[in-house]
């Protein structure tokens, strides 16, 4: 019986016309999406100075989505066509019999499909993936040693260059080889099995032909990881142990040169089947390219579980002690507490040691005002309508009267997510409700006679008791809650603040956002900001409008530099021009700094850091500068070199802005972290683990303002630190001994002048037991006439809220400051009803 083709061949012009057609349509309305949102994205560049970062950076994931997409298809179907039989219909190796009838089957066509599509799909996913990854090849190709080229990792001796930016691209390049390898090795797999028959059906061998691709891509996985191996060895510099992180005796004795060899042995494997693919392509050959390799891994892991059994582990601080000097040494730089100075501290007791006559500066900055306090007072009193909020309390100094306060400030931002539901429309959440106005301001220690906030700006219009403090921009378009786009120089008059029985309106006159232009830009707009019912056909817009887009100002930052890990807590200035200016800090992070233990930062593992750079957001028109304050860093210097536009120099800052630049706060806490271990420097008390530090804890309220036991916050002070002739800017952490209460030290970052970036530890005696944050509060609690005072107010209708515990070093002692809050149960408002200051040999209070 005559074999017949399956499926039947018929022609069907117009169905596969359809299906051709619907095709193009979905990839130019893919296309068409695409193309849209980069160019609205184009006009938000441009908007902002910043055309040149946008095109660069779309330029470069181009072209590395182009070179990967286009190899990996290459590499994968150009496989196919040279794997696959001359005749892939031989591969069916006769027809298959269905209900006594012979049908042929169309192999060659279907599987040529399904090879292009699986090397399309496979090679544009590769193409996505590694162009995220662009960042990694932007280091590869603008990082240069810089100031990093004398620092060599103590085993390789690379440079930091190598580690930073040429390491994790060639990871990037072996892992993307040996994923190619690995699919093109089985495809030689699938070919060699169906062409040499070695189904059930036919009971054949495979043949030494089907057996050469197998042998030749076989070689080339070998290579791949011959090169993977290679790179392993660099990876034992960046491994965290149980004690220390890096490189140990095993490895360096072992296990790196055993990696060397197993690395020697995989080349030379696949050169034996690259030979055997061309000669002989026998089984054997295949096999016989592996046992080598493998051989010399379980070698190398049994020497080297025997060496760290019975060579290290019966003396294993003898044999590690240089290698956790390199860890110490080496964790110390990568996060920059080699720059930490270490100055020793009496901590005594008693009045006179706190020599109140030269820190009388100190005395009077101390701060009162828990954050969390004045916050809800400002809520309850400064916010006005249902729709303001104060999401954050900063923490800065200002200049009155000639002398330097610490302030406390707050800006009155607008959510629209609390507006009235009768108020919820497009009108005005894109038109009318467009931004905050103002700020708070209150020294730290400031009260009124009823327990309030000594405002020194407040209110609607804006008010100032200083004339140097005029704000002449209150308006807020740029905020830590402005989440929604908004539409300015509309014909409708925006909401400016509430007045009286009427509303102030203004109109923008800034020169930020997009210009909306005529009605085919504003489709466009529309389109890609999913605004399309509304914004062609309003009236209320013009040519004139602008969109205001990205307003928050950490999406804003992020978006034109998300190599950068920002703060997440930006504060706000006023400059002398009277305009409100946000400040944020942004760091360059690694994780691949050679013999650095790794620490969590958010999501992500790091062992080096760097506050390189500060950024600024005008809060009126969006304007935004980035400053480099750290000219060594090589990681900045690399990003600088691909945006040299992107970045100005520390000196470029304004002086307005440049005198409330402050230690950073993510910085500090890290460090903190970093130090409790590595304050260490002698390799055996850190290996016997005789003198950590933790930050301790002190009462506080959790996120549904309970009392509770938390750990403790750095916090801003402005004092003179023990030994210093003036006043200045800190940020100050104390610390204790882990799983103890007592205090062993105090760390403060410095913000001021010269000494900017600057931070210096003060350790405590170990002669004699320090109190602690906790130790303090017990005080507080066993105080008699305080305790019962206390207990009293939490019974009659209302409770007791405690403030932040401020420690500070004071002449030759050691003062504690916590404000104490009453809070009626049905009120969210907290009052200041008493201050307790404590000494080691005494506790006092009063209102």
């Amino acid at each position: 019986m005559e074999p017949i083709d399956w499926p039947p061949r018929r022609r069907r012009p117009r169905q596969r016309g359809w299906v051709l057609l619907l095709a193009v349509l979905a990839l130019v309305v893919l296309a068409a999406g695409t193309a849209l949102s980069y160019y609205v994205e184009s006009l938000w560049f441009i908007t902002l100075g910043f055309s040149e970062v946008f095109w660069k950076t779309l330029n470069f994931q181009a072209a590395v989505f182009a070179l990967f997409t286009v190899t990996t298809f290459l590499a994968l179907y150009g496989s196919f066509l040279v794997l696959k039989p001359e005749r892939l219909g031989d591969l069916t190796s006769g027809p298959i019999f269905i209900n006594g009838q012979p049908i042929r089957l169309p192999v060659e066509p279907v599987l040529r499909l399904v090879a292009v599509v699986l090397a399309l799909v496979i090679a544009g996913a590769t193409g996505l993936g590694m162009m995220a990854q662009w960042p990694t090849f932007a280091l590869f190709w603008y990082g240069t040693d810089g100031a990093a080229a004398s620092a060599a990792d103590p085993v390789f001796g690379r440079t930091l260059g190598f580690y930073f930016f040429r390491l994790p691209a060639w990871q990037l390049l072996a892992g993307w080889l040996t994923t190619i390898a690995v699919i093109v090795c089985g495809l030689a797999i699938f070919f060699a099995v169906v062409r040499g028959g070695a189904r059930v059906v036919t009971r054949q061998t495979l043949s030494s032909l089907s057996l050469g691709g197998v042998s030749f891509t076989f070689g080339v996985v070998l290579v791949a990881f011959g090169i993977q191996v290679y790179l392993g060895r660099f990876e034992r510099l960046l491994t965290d142990h149980t004690v220390f992180a890096g490189v140990t005796y095993t490895d360096d004795h072992v296990t790196i040169t055993g990696l060397t060899i197993v690395a020697e042995a995989l080349f030379a494997g696949a050169l034996i089947a690259a030979v055997n693919a061309f000669v002989a392509s026998k089984l054997r050959w295949m096999l016989a390219a592996v046992v080598p390799a493998a051989v010399v891994y379980l070698v190398v892991g049994l020497i080297g579980w025997y060496v760290g059994s019975f060579v290290v582990r019966p003396n294993q601080l003898v044999r590690e002690r240089p290698y956790i000097a390199h860890n110490i040494e080496l964790t110390r730089k990568a996060f920059a507490l080699d720059h930490i100075a270490q100055i020793p501290f009496p901590a005594e007791s008693g009045v006179e040691a706190v020599d109140v006559s030269n820190n009388h500066e100190t005395l009077q900055n101390i701060r009162l005002w828990d954050w969390r306090a004045l916050q809800d007072t400002l809520r309850q009193i400064q916010e006005i309508r249902t729709y303001y909020d104060f999401p954050d309390i900063d923490i800065d100094r200002y200049e009155i009267d000639g002398s330097i306060r610490q302030m406390m400030l707050a800006v009155r931002e607008l959510n629209v997510e609390r507006l009235p539901e009768s108020s919820r429309n497009w009108i005005n959440e894109k038109l009318v409700y467009t931004h905050g106005y103002g700020i708070t301001m209150n020294p730290v220690n400031g009260f009124t006679p009823e327990g309030l906030p000594d405002l020194f700006l407040s209110d609607m219009p804006l008010q100032t008791r200083i004339a140097a403090l005029t704000v002449t921009r209150p308006e807020v378009y740029f905020g830590e809650l402005t989440n929604n786009d908004v539409y300015v120089r509309t014909r409708q008059q925006e909401f400016n603040y509430p007045q009286g029985e009427s509303n102030s309106l203004t109109s923008y006159e800034g020169t930020g956002g997009i210009p909306l232009g005529g009605f085919f830009r504003r489709l466009l707009i529309a389109l890609d900001r999913g605004d399309l019912a509304k914004l062609p056909f309003s009236d209320d817009v013009t040519a004139e409008s602008r969109l205001l887009m990205r307003r928050n100002v950490r999406e804003r930052v992020e978006t034109l530099a998300p190599f950068l890990t920002f703060d997440p807590d930006p504060y706000i200035v006023v400059t002398a021009g009277g305009r409100l200016v946000w400040m944020l800090d942004a760091y360059t992070t690694s994780a691949t700094y050679p013999y650095s233990r790794h620490y969590r930062l958010g999501r992500q593992g790091i062992n080096y850091m760097r506050n390189s750079i500060k950024a600024t957001v005008d809060a009126y028109d969006g304007t935004v500068s980035f400053y480099v304050f750290d000219s060594e860093d090589p990681i900045i210097l690399a990003y600088r070199n691909m945006f040299p536009g992107l970045f100005k120099d520390a000196a470029a800052m304004p002086p307005d802005l440049r005198k409330h630049v402050r230690y950073p706060e993510l910085m500090l806490k890290l460090q903190a972290a970093v130090y409790g271990l590595y304050h260490v420097t002698v390799p055996e008390v850190f290996y016997n683990r005789e003198d950590l530090w933790t930050v301790p804890s002190e009462v506080g309220l959790d996120a549904q303002r309970r009392q509770a036991t938390q750990m403790m916050e750095p916090n801003f002070v402005l004092m003179k630190l023990p030994g210093e002739p003036t006043v200045e800017f800190v940020e100050i952490l104390p610390f204790t001994p882990s799983n103890r209460n007592n205090m062993i030290g105090w760390i403060a970052g410095r913000s001021d002048g010269a000494n900017y970036g600057t931070a210096v530890v003060y350790n405590f005696p170990k002669s004699k037991l320090i109190d602690g944050p906790l130790q303090i509060e017990a005080r507080i609690d066993q105080e008699p006439q305080l305790s019962g005072q206390l207990s009293l107010w939490n019974q009659q209708g209302s409770h007791v809220r405690r403030g932040s515990l401020i420690v500070i070093p004071i002449g030759r002692a050691l003062l504690y400051a916590e404000p104490i809050y009453l809070q009626a149960e049905r009120s969210p408002m907290p009052q200041l009803r008493l201050v307790v200051l404590a000494l080691q040999d005494r506790l006092a209070y009063g209102p």
